[in-house]
């Protein structure tokens, strides 16, 4: 990381926190841990009924430039108390810090730099999610941060409507005062997407960079979910579109425009493709909300912003426009998966264009007679077929308008990666043979999951064909048919080894593997159980 040891003490870090005493601690230590070029940092607490104000108390005690705003009511949410740390800020500059979250060494002097020596209003670096427990790290929008760039207005680079968070930021103090620049109070969900949009619209002169300034912790097995990645209930998704529709009304009123509409685009790629693939999941009433609320929301978007949007979001808000009632939610889900796949039937027009579905020829397709093969959504079947050496994974590749066959599939690259740590633990190459009747090909692969690590695994192939092009793609779990249950095989080292593939919430399949006798024996007590039930038996009958 670029950094600037000599850096005068300049920045004020707002950390906001909430009964979260467990993590405020690292939170604000890596924020005193940046050294000079941090005059104070605000510690906010929304009112905790833990130990967060007593422990924040005695780190105030060990470091003066460590002040406290306690709150006297809870805000709600996370915009109050960062406003609060706004009014109490005495930098030039400002940046914010989540209790569960942390800076990494050498953060603010990286982003300090590149504000003063550019002369920028704001400077932002890459966020990266760690996922934890496992450690595994995901950069958060690369595209915008692969290199140095200076931004002179936001307009010049659409794409940073893509990055909504306000934490892997720097601010000029004075220029989120002058224009007014606060959070939504209250109980507010996504008012980073809020805030961002006020900070684009005031037009300011950016300097990205490319090293990582803040570190994202996501905590999805934790007892209570943040606001953002509870959604559960249908009450998220609207407050997602609330805050959407403030986001577009706030770049189209400052005559942003451009702005505007990558914010649309950005909403059908993102949040609708998000949001789809776990609708097949949810009660018959959330989808009834869901599709209601979605449809009413998506009239107010335009022939343009349907246009700028990539292919697999557009789709699937096309559908949505055109059906008053949720309908084939499992193909949604897989167009909404990454990278995208459009599974059978392949429906036709009278005139030949590809369209969704007979029930819904309005929803044209025929992008797919012209899109690329190494972007064609391509539907890759998997079933895995345990056995006591090598277990067989067999593969079958759709036709897709003909597309497929006018490109003469040859082989097939399977990689099977660790979910945690990315590392590809297998690889093997099987050519595809032709289905009679031309519906589509089949590959066979032996694998041996015994040399691989505990853990879930996702299956990854790549495509080939006669001309050179290849399309990467993961593959769809073939469910019934018994192809998804657990299967206890011999382990060469350990005894027993239990293979449990299942479909992701992707539809994707993944394998998780353990060993030993302990996950055997519970394997066949599940399966003993299906076994009672089947025949009409309770588990505790005589």
């Amino acid at each position: 990381m670029n950094s600037a040891p000599s850096q005068q003490p300049q920045v004020c870090v707002v950390v906001i926190g909430f009964n979260d005493a467990a993590h405020v601690a690292d939170a604000v230590r890596s924020a005193l841990g940046q050294g000079a070029a941090v005059r104070e940092v605000i510690a906010v607490d929304d009112c905790s009924t833990d130990e967060s104000p007593e422990l924040l108390g005695r780190l105030a005690a060990e470091d003066p430039r460590l002040r406290l705003v306690l709150r006297s009511a809870n805000s709600g949410g996370c915009g109050t108390p960062r406003n609060d740390g706004i009014d109490a800020c005495t930098s030039p500059y400002v940046m914010f810090l989540d209790s569960d979250d942390i800076l990494p060494p050498g953060a603010v002097d990286t982003l300090l730099t590149a504000a003063t020596e550019h002369g920028t209003q704001v400077a932002a670096g890459r966020c990266v999610r760690r996922e934890l427990p496992s450690g595994r790290e995901v950069p958060w929008q690369p595209e915008l941060y692969d290199s140095p760039a200076i931004v002179d207005r936001p307009e010049k680079r659409t794409r940073l409507v893509h990055d909504t968070l306000c934490v892997n930021k720097l601010y000029r103090t004075d220029f989120l005062r002058e224009h007014g620049i606060r959070f939504p109070d209250g109980r507010f969900v996504y008012e980073d997407f809020v805030f961002t949009a006020r900070v684009l619209a005031a037009a300011p002169r950016l300097a990205l960079v490319p090293d990582t300034v803040y570190i994202w912790h996501v905590r999805r097995a934790a007892a209570k979910l943040s606001l953002s990645l509870d959604r559960a209930g249908v009450a998220n998704w609207r407050a997602r579109v609330e805050a959407h529709r403030q986001v577009v009304e706030i770049l189209l009123d400052a005559g942003e425009k451009k702005l505007a509409r990558a914010a649309r685009a950005k909403f059908l790629d993102h949040s609708l493709r998000m949001y789809a693939k776990e609708l097949d999941q949810r009660s018959a009433e959330y989808r009834r909300a869901w599709w209601d609320s979605t449809r009413a929301y998506l009239q107010t978007f335009d022939d343009a912003d349907f246009a700028l949007a990539p292919a697999p979001g557009r789709v699937i808000g096309r559908v949505v426009l055109a059906s008053p009632e949720p309908v084939d939610l499992n193909r949604l889900k897989q167009v909404a998966a990454g990278p995208a796949r459009l599974v059978p039937p392949y429906a036709q027009a009278a005139d030949g264009t590809p369209v969704w579905s007979e029930q819904l020829p309005q929803v044209t397709l025929d992008h797919l007679l012209v899109r690329p093969m190494r972007l064609l959504p391509l539907a890759v079947d998997a079933e895995l077929r345990p056995r006591a050496r090598a277990s067989a994974l067999r593969l079958r590749l759709h036709e897709l308008y003909g597309r497929v066959a006018a490109a003469e599939p040859t082989t097939v690259d399977v990689e099977l990666r660790h979910r945690d740590s990315g590392r590809c633990g297998l690889r093997r190459t099987a050519a595809w043979s032709p289905e009679s009747g031309g519906a589509g090909w089949t590959a066979l692969l032996l694998v041996d999951l015994a040399a691989l690590d505990t853990g879930v695994w996702d299956v990854k192939a790549r495509v080939r064909f006669a001309d050179g092009t290849a399309r990467d793609t993961t593959v769809r779990a073939v469910e019934g048919a018994g192809l998804l249950r657990s299967a206890a095989r011999p382990h060469p080292r350990r005894g027993v080894l239990l293979v449990r593939p299942y479909a992701t919430t992707s539809g994707n399949l993944a394998l998780r593997l353990s060993v030993g006798t302990r996950s055997a024996a519970g394997m066949l007590r599940r399966k003993a159980v299906r076994l009672l039930t089947s025949v009409g038996l309770r588990p505790s009958d005589g």
